[in-house]
């Protein structure tokens, strides 16, 4: 795989800069939609994978999913396929499909390697492909463990999680607007890739690997002791608004209009807390009248509605403004709540100042901040921050390098509509 190189400069003097992420080489083939198969597969390319996606002719089921561009370009499919290649082909013709399977058998030591959650049987699933290369390394996402179909916002109202979301004393379920679940499995399926190719180095053996999107939620929802309350307690926790459960942690509105969130979880925080409201007198005379030291995180828990009494009124008289020189001299845990829009324009640490960001420009779209990956290896320079394909954008490409067909041969397939790329017709 071609080393990627740029030139920075130095004062007067340029130097080459050579990027050498830490998957160099390897080749990883996904077949994907919705996010966490996606999201999997963008993380493996932003850590120097060679990550190719098979796209059908026209564009795939999360082609032109919302948010959209102006232009009517999807945002979603922008964000989630990053420094991937597109190959695009005619997935209902025998050809294109023989196609696929030869692309993910092909030869390779760092090769072999198939991510999908949208398996079909006796083409792309494992046993079909296991008879073209005995070492393939499979990892399915299904959505529920009998292969039926989930999604994010299926699982999480099946496992409860709406009815403790939302303000206290409602009772109207609350969805999550962000797919946590997807979140998750899309790192169980880079995790689960590298033990497996861990393993193939080792032993030589492939791999099949498969879990459901409702099991990763189950899963989690058991590490948390959640499964143990539910069982063990005789009532069903409530909803808590924007209290941090089983500690402290309470959202305030200010005389600007704008609110925040304070956090007082560990016992550094909770003191820190009181020093900078200067309200640690009041607080001892709580924990007179209760009888009970709210050191404990657990007494801040079950005396939240009179500890929110006291810090109330003085969050209401002051402007966020007034105090946050304070909070962050003091090193609080606090935020202020935001849009995305306003966070996006008003936080230039976490955004234009943040050197995991680069803002690029896309045709038709015009310019934007796009994150490379967060992770920082020691002996490596991250990649830069990477566009997403056109679709079918290294079509030709790969039939040449991974395939190694003629041009003759590539030409035929064109003509006869199994294939297609950014620069033919689709």
């Amino acid at each position: 795989m071609a080393q990627i190189s740029i030139f920075r400069a130095f004062g007067k003097k340029k130097r080459e800069r050579t990027y050498m992420s830490i998957l160099r080489g390897m080749r990883v083939f996904e077949s994907s939609a919705f996010v966490a198969l996606p999201l999997a597969g963008m993380q493996l390319a932003q850590m120097g994978a060679e990550v190719i996606r098979f796209d059908n002719l026209g564009g795939g089921l999360d082609h032109f999913r919302r948010p959209l561009a102006p232009n009517g370009e999807s945002l979603f499919w922008h964000g989630l396929n990053k420094g991937k290649k597109s190959f695009a082909v005619n997935l209902k013709s025998e050809q294109g499909r023989e196609l696929v399977s030869d692309l993910i058998t092909s030869d390779g030591e760092d090769a072999g390697l198939f991510i999908t959650n949208l398996r079909v049987p006796g083409w792309t699933d494992y046993e079909s492909l296991k008879k073209k290369r005995a070492d393939l390394i499979m990892v399915t996402l299904k959505g529920d463990r009998h292969g039926g179909p989930e999604v994010d916002y299926t699982v999480n109202p099946a496992l409860g999680i709406p009815h403790i979301t939302g303000a206290e004393g409602s009772h109207e379920p609350v969805a999550n607007a962000l797919p946590a679940w997807d979140c998750v499995a899309g790192n169980m399926v880079v995790s689960s890739l590298l033990a497996a190719e861990r393993d193939r180095f080792r032993t030589g053996r492939g791999q099949n690997v498969e879990f459901a999107l409702k099991d990763a939620a189950a899963a989690i929802i058991g590490h948390l002791g959640m499964i143990g309350e539910a069982t063990i307690s005789d009532k069903q926790r409530g909803k808590s608004g924007n209290s941090v459960y089983g500690a402290y942690g309470q959202d305030f509105e200010c005389a600007c209009g704008g609110r925040v969130v304070v956090i007082g979880l560990t016992l550094r925080q909770w003191r820190g807390l009181l020093k900078a409201t200067d309200k640690a007198q009041e607080i001892k005379s709580l924990e007179q009248k209760l009888d009970l030291s709210l050191d404990d995180e657990g007494h801040r828990w079950e005396n939240r509605h009179e500890i929110n009494n006291i810090f109330r009124p003085w969050f209401a008289e002051r402007k966020i403004t007034d105090f946050e020189n304070k909070f962050n001299e003091l090193g609080l845990t606090w935020s202020r709540f935001r849009t995305t829009k306003e966070a996006v324009t008003e936080d230039t640490d976490t955004f234009s100042d943040n050197p995991m960001f680069q803002t690029l420009s896309f045709e038709g779209i015009g310019e934007y901040m796009v994150p490379r990956s967060p992770l920082e290896f020691s002996n490596y320079d991250n990649l830069p921050a990477q566009k997403p394909p056109k679709l079918g954008q290294h079509t030709e490409e790969i039939l040449a390098d991974v395939m190694r067909l003629g041009s003759r041969e590539i030409g035929g397939l064109f003509d006869a509509g199994i294939v297609g790329s950014a620069t033919k017709n689709l």
